[in-house]
Protein backbone atom coordinates (compact mmCIF):
# COMPACT_ATOMS: atom_id res chain seq x y z
CA UNK A 1 0.00 0.00 0.00
CA UNK A 2 1.22 3.49 -0.44
CA UNK A 3 1.31 4.01 3.34
CA UNK A 4 4.08 1.28 3.46
CA UNK A 5 1.34 -1.01 4.90
CA UNK A 6 1.73 -4.46 3.82
CA UNK A 7 -1.92 -6.23 4.11
CA UNK A 8 -1.98 -10.18 3.93
CA UNK A 9 -4.91 -11.42 1.70
CA UNK A 10 -5.04 -14.47 3.70
CA UNK A 11 -5.10 -13.45 6.55
CA UNK A 12 -5.73 -9.56 6.74
CA UNK A 13 -4.85 -7.58 10.34
CA UNK A 14 -7.07 -4.12 11.07
CA UNK A 15 -3.33 -2.90 12.14
CA UNK A 16 -2.61 -2.53 8.13
CA UNK A 17 -5.52 -0.81 7.06
CA UNK A 18 -5.29 2.57 6.90
CA UNK A 19 -7.95 5.13 5.78
CA UNK A 20 -5.55 6.91 3.39
CA UNK A 21 -5.56 3.45 1.51
CA UNK A 22 -8.97 2.98 1.23
CA UNK A 23 -9.89 6.58 -0.29
CA UNK A 24 -7.20 5.85 -2.55
CA UNK A 25 -7.72 2.95 -3.98
CA UNK A 26 -11.45 3.34 -4.32
CA UNK A 27 -11.21 6.86 -5.93
CA UNK A 28 -9.38 5.10 -8.55
CA UNK A 29 -11.59 1.51 -8.62
CA UNK A 30 -14.03 2.15 -11.24
CA UNK A 31 -17.62 1.14 -11.04
CA UNK A 32 -19.54 -0.15 -14.37
CA UNK A 33 -16.07 -1.58 -15.21
CA UNK A 34 -15.40 2.10 -16.09
CA UNK A 35 -18.57 2.12 -19.06
CA UNK A 36 -19.56 5.39 -17.62
CA UNK A 37 -20.32 8.47 -19.52
CA UNK A 38 -18.20 11.59 -18.21
CA UNK A 39 -14.72 13.26 -18.18
CA UNK A 40 -13.90 10.27 -15.54
CA UNK A 41 -14.85 7.03 -14.33
CA UNK A 42 -17.45 7.06 -11.53
CA UNK A 43 -15.39 5.80 -8.74
CA UNK A 44 -16.08 3.54 -5.89
CA UNK A 45 -15.38 6.15 -3.43
CA UNK A 46 -18.51 7.94 -5.18
CA UNK A 47 -20.37 5.39 -4.88
CA UNK A 48 -18.98 4.44 -1.40
CA UNK A 49 -20.75 8.25 -0.61
CA UNK A 50 -24.27 7.92 -2.26
CA UNK A 51 -24.90 4.85 -0.58
CA UNK A 52 -24.17 6.30 2.64
CA UNK A 53 -26.33 9.39 1.76
CA UNK A 54 -29.33 6.98 0.53
CA UNK A 55 -29.25 5.18 3.87
CA UNK A 56 -29.16 8.61 5.63
CA UNK A 57 -32.02 9.46 3.69
CA UNK A 58 -33.56 6.36 4.36
CA UNK A 59 -32.62 6.01 8.00
CA UNK A 60 -31.98 9.56 9.08
CA UNK A 61 -32.21 8.98 12.91
CA UNK A 62 -28.88 6.52 12.34
CA UNK A 63 -25.90 6.54 14.49
CA UNK A 64 -22.68 7.58 12.64
CA UNK A 65 -21.59 4.56 13.28
CA UNK A 66 -24.04 2.49 10.82
CA UNK A 67 -23.34 5.93 8.59
CA UNK A 68 -20.02 5.04 8.66
CA UNK A 69 -20.74 1.43 7.71
CA UNK A 70 -22.32 2.00 4.59
CA UNK A 71 -19.19 4.36 3.60
CA UNK A 72 -16.78 1.48 4.54
CA UNK A 73 -19.53 -1.39 2.67
CA UNK A 74 -17.30 -1.78 -0.66
CA UNK A 75 -13.82 -0.81 1.14
CA UNK A 76 -12.35 -4.09 0.68
CA UNK A 77 -12.23 -3.35 -3.14
CA UNK A 78 -9.62 -0.90 -2.72
CA UNK A 79 -7.40 -4.18 -2.65
CA UNK A 80 -9.80 -6.56 -4.70
CA UNK A 81 -10.91 -4.37 -7.04
CA UNK A 82 -15.02 -3.72 -8.20
CA UNK A 83 -16.17 -7.28 -9.68
CA UNK A 84 -19.19 -7.47 -11.19
CA UNK A 85 -21.50 -9.61 -9.74
CA UNK A 86 -22.00 -12.32 -12.21
CA UNK A 87 -17.71 -12.26 -12.23
CA UNK A 88 -18.20 -12.92 -8.24
CA UNK A 89 -20.35 -15.85 -8.53
CA UNK A 90 -18.91 -17.60 -11.15
CA UNK A 91 -15.63 -17.17 -9.11
CA UNK A 92 -17.70 -18.91 -5.94
CA UNK A 93 -17.26 -18.59 -2.14
CA UNK A 94 -13.14 -18.43 -1.72
CA UNK A 95 -13.78 -14.97 -3.70
CA UNK A 96 -17.00 -14.21 -0.94
CA UNK A 97 -14.64 -15.43 1.98
CA UNK A 98 -11.61 -13.92 1.24
CA UNK A 99 -14.04 -10.31 0.74
CA UNK A 100 -15.48 -11.27 4.34
CA UNK A 101 -12.27 -11.16 5.91
CA UNK A 102 -11.05 -8.16 4.10
CA UNK A 103 -14.73 -6.43 5.64
CA UNK A 104 -14.06 -8.05 8.70
CA UNK A 105 -10.63 -6.43 9.26
CA UNK A 106 -11.66 -3.07 8.10
CA UNK A 107 -14.94 -2.94 10.49
CA UNK A 108 -12.53 -3.61 13.31
CA UNK A 109 -9.84 -1.31 12.38
CA UNK A 110 -12.30 1.29 12.52
CA UNK A 111 -14.30 0.68 15.67
CA UNK A 112 -17.15 -1.38 14.12
CA UNK A 113 -17.92 -4.60 14.52
CA UNK A 114 -16.72 -7.43 12.24
CA UNK A 115 -19.71 -8.24 11.29
CA UNK A 116 -22.69 -5.89 10.82
CA UNK A 117 -26.28 -6.55 12.93
CA UNK A 118 -28.41 -7.64 10.26
CA UNK A 119 -30.73 -4.94 10.21
CA UNK A 120 -28.05 -2.42 9.60
CA UNK A 121 -26.17 -5.11 6.84
CA UNK A 122 -29.81 -5.48 5.04
CA UNK A 123 -30.71 -1.42 4.96
CA UNK A 124 -26.96 -0.76 3.48
CA UNK A 125 -27.87 -3.02 1.05
CA UNK A 126 -30.76 -1.59 0.11
CA UNK A 127 -29.01 1.48 0.17
CA UNK A 128 -26.62 0.05 -2.37
CA UNK A 129 -29.01 -1.55 -4.91
CA UNK A 130 -30.67 1.98 -4.85
CA UNK A 131 -27.46 3.51 -5.91
CA UNK A 132 -26.80 0.87 -8.47
CA UNK A 133 -30.05 1.94 -10.18
CA UNK A 134 -29.27 5.77 -9.94
CA UNK A 135 -26.16 5.50 -11.38
CA UNK A 136 -27.49 3.17 -13.93
CA UNK A 137 -29.57 5.38 -15.30
CA UNK A 138 -27.36 8.51 -14.39
CA UNK A 139 -24.04 7.79 -15.60
CA UNK A 140 -24.13 4.00 -17.30
CA UNK A 141 -26.13 4.42 -19.85
CA UNK A 142 -29.41 2.43 -18.98
CA UNK A 143 -32.99 3.25 -19.74
CA UNK A 144 -35.11 3.63 -16.88
CA UNK A 145 -37.10 0.20 -18.31
CA UNK A 146 -33.57 -1.71 -18.47
CA UNK A 147 -32.77 -0.64 -14.72
CA UNK A 148 -35.91 -0.78 -12.94
CA UNK A 149 -36.07 -4.47 -14.74
CA UNK A 150 -32.37 -5.46 -13.93
CA UNK A 151 -32.27 -3.56 -10.37
CA UNK A 152 -36.17 -2.12 -9.11
CA UNK A 153 -36.62 1.30 -9.08
CA UNK A 154 -36.40 2.52 -5.56
CA UNK A 155 -39.48 3.08 -4.09
CA UNK A 156 -39.78 6.82 -2.23
CA UNK A 157 -36.25 7.76 -3.67
CA UNK A 158 -35.47 10.71 -5.75
CA UNK A 159 -32.57 10.53 -8.17
CA UNK A 160 -29.82 12.43 -6.57
CA UNK A 161 -27.70 14.07 -9.22
CA UNK A 162 -24.73 12.18 -10.19
CA UNK A 163 -21.52 13.42 -12.01
CA UNK A 164 -17.95 11.73 -11.78
CA UNK A 165 -15.55 13.29 -10.15
CA UNK A 166 -11.65 13.10 -10.73
CA UNK A 167 -10.04 10.65 -8.26
CA UNK A 168 -8.43 13.23 -6.42
CA UNK A 169 -11.88 15.13 -5.54
CA UNK A 170 -13.69 12.00 -5.06
CA UNK A 171 -10.66 11.03 -2.63
CA UNK A 172 -10.79 13.93 -0.57
CA UNK A 173 -14.23 13.92 -0.97
CA UNK A 174 -14.56 10.45 0.81
CA UNK A 175 -11.41 11.31 3.81
CA UNK A 176 -13.89 14.62 4.46
CA UNK A 177 -17.28 12.03 4.76
CA UNK A 178 -15.11 9.73 6.72
CA UNK A 179 -12.95 12.44 9.32
CA UNK A 180 -17.21 13.48 9.92
CA UNK A 181 -18.22 10.31 10.68
CA UNK A 182 -15.21 8.97 12.67
CA UNK A 183 -15.53 12.43 14.84
CA UNK A 184 -19.28 12.07 16.08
Amino acid sequence: MLSGRRLDLLDPSPLDVEIEDIAHGLSRVARWNGQTGGAWAFSVAQHCLLVRDIYHGMRPDTQSRWLLAALLHDAAEYVVGDLISPFKAAVGRDYKALELRLESAIHLRFGLPAQLPDKVRKDIKRADRAAAYFEAISVAGFSEEEAKRIFQKPRGLACPTIRPLSPSRAKRAYLSAFSELISD
